[in-house]
C-alpha cells in the first residue's frame, strides 16, 4: 500500500518540482495517505494556528504544495490524533499511517523525511521511557544517572550517523540537538520528583552533580515550543522545583506533594512568570496550571484564590475569559449544589434533565471523541461498576461540539449503551474547558444535587466514595 502511495503521489511532486536536486526551491510539498480514516481531512498547523486543511480523494490520500513555509516544527491532525514533523523549503514529505495503530504505523517518506522521522522515533522511544520510569525510579540515582547518560549518548550518535548520510541543515542540526538533550532533563526531573515522593532514602543519595544541567537551561527557546518533550521538561522542572523549595522549608512529613493546593499552584504561576519572558510559552504553562488549581479546588475560596494569583501577577493571556469562565463552572460543581436542569440530548434527539435520566442516584462521566484512548478506558471500567453497583445510574455524558451524528456513530462502534449516553446540550460552554473534566465523575442524589464533584476514576479511594455515597 506504501509503495503505491509513492508511485500515485510521485507525479504531483514532479509537477510541483519538489525532489531532491532542487532543494534551493522556496516550495515545500505534502502529501500522504490515510488508512481507515476518522474523518476526511488532514489539518496542518504552526503555533497552534491552522495552515491548511488538506482533504482525502477518493483513495484517502492528500497532497499540496506550499510556497512560503519556514523551516521548523510543525503539528498536523487527524482528528482526535496528532502528532509533529520537520518541514524545511525544498522537502517533499509523505505521510503514511493507519488510524488503527497511529503513532506506531506512522512512517514520512521522500526528501526531507528523515528529519521528521527522527524526531518520531524520539516521540516512541519516550512513550516506551515512559513506561519503564515505573520501575526506573526504584534503582540508585548513579545508576539512574548512567541509563540517562546512555539513552543521551545513543540519541546523539544516531543523530550524527543520519546527519553524515542525509546532511541536514545546521537549524535542524540545532533543534535535533536541544530535544536529545531536553529529553534528558526530562527523565532526570522526573526521577527526582517520584523518588522525593516515594523513597527519601535514594533521595539523599542523589549527587550534587546530578542537576548540573539545570545552569544551561532556556526557557524561551521558541523554536521547541511545539516539541512535547521540551513542555513536558518545563512542566516536570516547575513541579520538581516546588517540591524541593517546600522541603527545604518544611519537612518530608508536610503537605509538600498536594501538588493541586493553592501554595503550590501559586509557587508554580509565580515561577513560570519569573523564569519565561516569552509569553508564547510562559502563557501556555500558567494557564495549565491555573486549570489544575481551579479544577481540584474543593471550595469557592480556594477558586477566587487562583484567580487571585493570575490578577497578582497581571496575566494578560488570551485564556484569561475561559480561565474565569472555567472558575464559574468548577462552582457550579460543588458539593450542595444543584444541576438537575442540565440539559442533555438522547439517542432519540430528545432533550432531557439531568435529573430526569433516571429514578437512581445518578455518577456522570464525561468523555470526548477527541480522546479516543480514554474513552476506551474509561467505558471498560464503567461497564464493571454498573454491574458492581446496580443501585447506581452511571450516565455517561459526551461533551464534544461536533454533530450528533459523530456522537452517535462513535456510541455505536464501541458498543456503548444507547440508553445511558447523552450529549451535552450547552452552547454557552466553551467545551474545550470540559476536556479538563475527563476524569472527574459527579455523584447526584435523585434530585440532582451534587453529593461529590471530586471522584476520579484512576484514584485508590474511588470506590470508598462510592460507598460514601450509597451510605449518605
Amino acid at each position: 500500500m506504501k509503495q503505491y502511495l509513492l508511485l500515485s503521489l510521485i507525479g504531483v511532486i514532479l509537477f510541483t518540482g519538489c525532489d531532491n536536486s532542487k532543494k534551493d526551491q522556496k516550495g515545500t510539498f505534502v502529501g500522504g495517505q490515510i488508512m481507515n480514516p476518522y474523518n476526511p481531512y488532514f489539518i496542518l498547523s504552526k503555533d497552534n494556528k491552522t495552515i491548511d486543511t488538506l482533504f482525502l480523494d477518493q483513495n484517502n490520500q492528500f497532497g499540496k504544495k506550499f510556497e512560503n513555509l519556514e523551516s521548523g516544527i510543525y503539528s498536523f491532525k487527524h482528528p482526535p490524533e496528532n502528532q509533529i514533523m520537520y518541514l524545511e523549503p525544498g522537502d517533499s514529505v509523505l505521510v503514511w499511517l493507519n488510524t488503527m495503530q497511529f503513532d506506531e504505523s506512522l512512517n514520512f517518506s521522500g526528501p526531507g523525511a528523515a528529519k521528521s522521522s527522527f524526531l518520531l522515533e524520539m516521540f516512541l522511544n519516550n512513550e516506551r521511557n515512559n513506561n519503564l520510569m515505573l520501575s526506573y525510579y526504584k534503582i540508585n540515582p548513579s545508576d539512574f544517572a548512567g541509563i540517562t547518560d546512555s539513552i543521551k549518548n545513543t540519541r546523539k550518535n544516531k543523530l550524527k550517523d543520519l546527519n553524515a548520510k542525509k546532511k541536514f541543515s545546521k537549524s535542524f542540526i540545532t533543534l535535533a540537538n536541544n530535544s536529545i538533550d531536553y529529553d534528558f532533563y526530562h527523565l532526570r526531573e522526573r526521577y527526582t520528583f517520584l523518588v522525593k515522593k516515594y523513597y527519601n532514602e535514594l533521595a539523599q543519595q542523589i549527587p550534587d552533580d546530578f542537576h548540573d544541567y539545570r545552569k544551561d537551561l532556556n526557557f524561551n527557546a521558541t523554536q521547541l515550543k511545539e516539541y512535547y518533550g521540551y513542555l513536558n521538561f518545563i512542566e516536570d522542572y516547575l513541579r520538581t522545583r516546588s517540591i524541593e523549595r517546600c522541603l527545604e522549608k518544611f519537612d518530608t512529613n508536610s503537605d509538600c506533594f498536594e501538588l493541586h493546593s493553592v501554595a503550590n499552584i501559586n509557587y508554580r504561576i509565580n515561577l513560570a512568570d519569573s523564569l519565561i519572558e516569552k509569553d508564547e510559552i510562559k502563557n501556555i504553562f500558567i494557564n495549565r496550571l491555573a486549570i489544575q488549581g481551579l479544577v481540584f479546588s474543593s471550595n469557592a475560596e480556594k477558586i477566587d484564590s487562583i484567580v487571585g494569583i493570575l490578577e497578582k501577577i497581571e496575566f494578560k493571556g488570551k485564556n484569561l475569559p475561559d480561565l474565569k469562565q472555567m472558575a464559574n463552572i468548577q462552582k457550579n460543581l460543588l458539593p450542595g449544589n444543584n444541576i438537575g436542569d442540565l440539559e442533555l440530548v438522547n439517542f432519540k434527539d430528545e432533550i432531557v434533565p439531568l435529573k430526569d435520566v433516571s429514578k437512581k442516584p445518578i455518577v456522570t462521566y464525561h468523555w470526548s471523541m477527541e480522546a479516543p484512548e480514554h474513552f476506551k478506558w474509561q467505558h471498560s471500567i464503567i461497564s464493571n461498576l454498573r454491574k458492581k453497583y446496580p443501585e447506581l445510574e452511571f450516565v455517561g455524558i459526551n461533551i464534544d461540539e461536533n454533530s450528533k451524528q459523530s456522537w452517535k456513530n462513535t456510541v455505536e462502534i464501541y458498543a456503548m449503551d444507547k440508553d445511558r449516553e447523552y450529549k451535552l446540550n450547552s452552547p454557552g460552554i466553551n467545551m474545550n474547558l470540559l476536556m479538563n473534566y475527563l476524569n472527574k465523575l459527579i455523584f447526584l442524589d435523585t434530585n440532582g444535587n451534587i453529593f461529590n464533584g471530586e471522584a476520579q476514576l484512576n484514584t485508590p479511594n474511588f470506590e470508598r466514595q462510592i460507598l460514601e455515597f450509597l451510605n449518605d
